[in-house]
């Protein structure tokens, strides 16, 4: 159960990351979806999306690397009980 629910903290995240680049895509095409007035505010908004969404998915990775000392040594904890 913790494995799914682990899934799904990273898989709604990552939707809102391409949801973020079609919506950088579809503003650069000139395609305008109904919630945003203009093609500025839906690149921006989708800019947001993705920075925030591919930003919490990477932190999860590098969160769970980290615990198991699987990154470079510059990464590593200083200290501690590891």
């Amino acid at each position: 159960m913790t494995r799914i629910m682990a899934l799904l903290i990273l898989v709604i995240p990552g939707i809102g990351g391409v949801i973020g680049i079609k919506l950088i895509r579809d503003s650069l095409f000139g395609i305008v979806h109904a919630p945003f007035p203009n093609f500025l505010i839906e690149l921006i908004a989708g800019i947001l999306l993705f920075i925030v969404g591919f930003g919490f998915v990477g932190g999860f990775i590098f969160y769970r690397d980290r615990k198991r000392n699987n990154v470079q040594p510059r990464f590593r904890k200083k200290g501690g009980n590891s």
